[in-house]
């Protein structure tokens, strides 16, 4: 009799183990589709939590399988919350997996550089994945960047984000900035960055465009800017033509054509390398610049040099344009 209820034991655990080792490691319950299920596991859910969330979900068997082997395996405490996309049939040890190392969905947002904040504010409000109204910060309070974002988060925290980033680069370029710079405040430096930023799409030609607005803040000289004119007429919209004789003489404290000094504020959000042109420009005595023709500008200390580059710009505007008029 004690020999038989052994034997029975025996059997009974086998039959459970055989169970439990099925559950863990036969691929589980494939959708109808092949698709994979997503799930959000909340912050501070329990095991036996996390395990009815996946078994309502039918992405494991058995939801308390599911905690005493988490719990067996010492994996229980290491669980992360987040949004999962677990593939179909994926078995019982893959899920846990998943959940114990965090592979979570990952949801990224990216914010260009020379960005408007109201144009920045409409990319976040055009997310499905973020929560709440979209606020439109102060302009060049943002840095430009690809921020990771998680689903549910809200658009004013992501905002927050980026202004604090904005700061601490800013606060850092700041304390190391070459000596002798026309500004009174960072706030100047992020607002001829800003300025920079629509001038120059090249890297290499930041400090140089820096170097000259800086060489003529120094003379006493306007700026002759024409993003700034633009930022007057669009608030930061593409203008969709050439700027005309009387957009140029519009009154403005954004014309930098009639208004010597700095814009009152930035036109755009200017991203790190920007910021960083015009705190370390390249000195030389060039106080002009105009478009190559190639991408890039030609650089000049006197107005006579930059009246011939100038010319020379508008003979291959001429020709370029006879050419795809033929």
């Amino acid at each position: 009799m004690g020999r038989s209820r052994v034997i029975s034991a025996i059997i009974v655990f086998a039959f459970f183990l055989a169970s439990v080792t099925a559950l863990v490691l036969i691929p589980g319950r494939r959708q109808p589709d092949g698709g994979s299920t997503t799930i959000i596991l909340g912050r501070g859910e329990g095991v036996l939590a996390i395990g009815r969330d996946l078994a309502r979900a039918h992405v494991v068997g058995s939801g308390l399988v599911f905690a005493l082997v988490a719990e067996a395996t010492g994996s229980a405490p290491r669980l992360k919350a987040g949004e999962y996309d677990f593939p179909s049939g994926a078995s019982l040890f893959h899920v846990l997996r998943m959940i114990r190392e965090g592979l979570v969905v990952r949801h990224f947002i990216t914010i260009p550089e020379g960005l408007s904040s109201k144009a920045a504010a409409e990319i976040l409000r055009q997310s499905d994945v973020l929560t709440g109204p979209a606020p439109v910060a102060p302009e060049g309070a943002l840095l430009p960047e690809t921020y990771e974002v998680s689903r549910g988060e809200s658009r004013a925290a992501v905002t927050q984000r980026m202004e604090r980033d904005r700061n601490a680069l800013l606060e850092k370029l700041w304390a190391t900035r070459e000596s002798g710079l026309p500004y009174r405040r960072p706030e100047d430096a992020v607002i001829l960055a800003s300025v920079v930023e629509k001038e120059t799409a090249l890297a290499a030609e930041r400090p140089l465009v820096a170097g000259v607005f800086v060489n003529r803040l120094e003379n006493g000289m306007r700026l002759e800017s024409d993003p700034t004119v633009i930022y007057a007429l669009t608030g930061g919209a593409p203008l969709g033509h050439g700027l005309t004789r009387s957009e140029l003489a519009s009154p403005s404290p954004y014309n930098t054509y009639r208004v010597a000094g700095l814009p009152p504020t930035p036109i755009n959000n200017p991203g790190r390398a920007a910021l960083a042109a015009v705190l370390a420009p390249t000195r030389t005595d060039d106080l002009y610049f105009v478009a190559n023709g190639a991408g890039g500008h030609a650089f000049s200390p006197t107005f006579a040099q930059h009246a011939r580059n100038v010319a020379h710009w508008r003979r291959v505007e001429r020709a370029a344009a006879s050419g795809a008029n033929r």
